[in-house]
């Protein structure tokens, strides 16, 4: 079956689709214009001959204040290969495929990329071969599967099980990225609150003290204090924390042994641990299980399920297990070897391997963990709440009730 490396490897220029503005007569005889998209001008006539168009004056269409192009996301990318897999199982022309699936599309960058593919298509290219050529939105996985599909003759099943895959996948990210941001971002706004307190609010009530003379409570004089601390040294100290956020971001792109470090950091942590692992064998699972599907082989299928896990511990774990299986090990012997998979991950792969059925064993492990990462997810949030308001209340209650505790203390005495 061809790798993206192959196909890459076939030097084809790439079709760009454009915006056309133009004019000319309906088949009424009256005057009509519009702006069409298309992947030449002559091509873009021809289209409007062929509605009804004639002497149709075509120019290519300049904006001088053109908005960023929107983004496109793995939602549409998912609801691509959903609405194609349905277009070619209803048996409707590729090239057809993609003008319907394109001129639908609620993204205009979408539709670009789709009349793109179709351009592409057009001019000789298989459909792995014009996916190929856009590494951003469609990843090794993605075209491996299609070029199998293509090869088999049945791309319509494997688009539609790519878009199960994919919908899978997000969401299991995105419940995972839930459990992890949440907490963060709740720190992150208690942080924001407590400064602009030390910085602005509490030096006004330092100024109200100062004529009221006397002695401060201690801990009215501690938030005093850590107030003059912050006003004089805030600069370096937001330097410092930028520097750092800068440095591990930098880490994370340049060093393998820090995401290394990071990743079994994070595997380690309480809860998050456990979800993070969770997710990334039910990512395996899933992903394993379509590749099974696919017919692609298993050597080959591991390298795209490693790279395919979000964590780089499971990565070289896998690429390990790719290694053994090459040599003849067993697919249940090697991830055992591992120490990283639960004794029910081994078992079902076992059973799997034995009865032949290996893809469907995956798919109900891929299920079952999707299951337990979503109830963790919910526990985690139930458990979290209680203890952020009561964080929330210790800190920036804390600050509050020292500043008025000297105002209490003037009222018990007068």
């Amino acid at each position: 079956m061809a790798t993206r490396a192959a196909i890459a490897a076939k030097k084809k220029k790439t079709i760009k689709v454009v915006s056309y503005s133009w004019s000319g007569k309906d088949k009424a005889g009256k005057k009509a214009k519009g702006v069409t998209k298309g992947t030449d001008i002559n091509v873009v006539r021809s289209q409007l001959r062929a509605q009804g168009i004639s002497n149709p004056k075509v120019a290519k269409q300049i904006q001088l204040f053109a908005a960023p192009p929107q983004k496109i996301t793995p939602k549409d990318i998912t609801l691509f290969s959903r609405q194609m897999a349905t277009m070619l199982d209803a048996g409707v022309p590729m090239v057809m495929a993609f003008d319907i699936v394109g001129k639908g599309h609620e993204n205009p960058s979408m539709t670009d990329l789709i009349l793109t593919l179709k351009g592409t298509v057009e001019g000789g290219s298989s459909f792995a071969e014009a996916l190929a050529k856009h590494p951003l939105q469609f990843n090794e996985l993605y075209v491996n599967l299609v070029a199998a599909g293509e090869a088999a003759g049945i791309l319509d099943d494997l688009l539609a099980k790519l878009a199960t895959f994919m919908e899978k996948t997000e969401a299991i990210k995105g419940k995972i990225k839930s459990a992890m941001v949440y907490p963060a971002s709740i720190m992150v706004i208690a942080f924001a609150v407590t400064i602009i307190l030390l910085l602005f609010v509490i030096p006004q009530f330092e100024s109200l003290f100062e004529n009221f003379g006397g002695e401060l409570p201690a801990p009215t004089q501690f938030v005093v204090d850590l107030s003059k601390w912050v006003q004089a040294y805030w600069i370096p100290m937001f330097g410092i924390i930028a520097g750092t956020i800068y440095g591990i971001s930098t880490l994370k792109q340049r060093s393998k042994k820090f995401n290394i470090m990071l990743d079994k950091a994070v595997l380690k942590a309480p809860v998050i641990g456990e979800i993070v692992s969770k997710g990334t064998v039910a990512r395996f699972a899933r992903t394993l299980s379509t590749m099974f599907a696919a017919g692609v082989p298993l050597v080959e299928a591991m390298e795209n399920v490693a790279k395919a896990s979000g964590n780089i511990v499971y990565e070289v774990a896998l690429l390990k297990v790719r290694d053994e299986i090459s040599t003849g090990t067993t697919l249940t012997k090697s991830l055992e070897n591992t120490g990283l998979f639960a004794n029910m991950v081994t078992q079902m792969v076992s059973i799997g391997e034995e009865a032949g059925s290996v893809d469907a064993m995956l798919g109900k492990v891929a299920d079952f963990y999707e299951e337990e990462v979503d109830n963790l997810v919910d526990g985690l949030t139930a458990m979290l709440e209680p203890m952020i308001m009561a964080f929330l209340g210790v800190v920036i209650g804390g600050l509050v009730v020292a500043m008025y505790l000297p105002i209490f203390k003037m009222g018990a005495v007068v």
